[in-house]
């Protein structure tokens, strides 16, 4: 039994890093860009939208199509930004844990 209580004390520890790092990752904010920096988008660590910038110089009523685009295209970056940053504290919580590969 000394086994399974071992298990279930690495259990909680585990479960109170995971909550942890969700707070950490709620005040996170990384930043996706795009045209050379005209757009920008800020996510915080669990991938929500917290800010957009747009220079000016790129507001085109005649032409939203680029707006889009590069509205897109930054958020885009700043969600890889964000699943490498997650994917590496998970790396680093896990690290002595023998867990599978991909599992979180």
């Amino acid at each position: 039994m000394k086994g399974f209580g071992d298990m279930m004390k690495k259990a909680q520890q585990m479960q109170a890093k995971m909550a942890e790092m969700q707070e950490k990752l709620g005040e996170l904010r990384i930043e996706g860009n795009s045209g050379g920096g005209m757009v920008k988008v800020t996510l915080n660590g669990k991938g929500d939208l917290v800010g957009l910038k747009i220079d000016s110089a790129t507001v085109d009523p005649e032409d939203t199509e680029v707006l889009e685009d590069l509205i897109v295209a930054a958020y885009n970056d700043a969600k890889q930004k964000v699943e490498a940053e997650t994917q590496g504290e998970m790396k680093k919580m896990t690290g002595g844990m023998g867990l599978p590969p991909g599992l979180f």
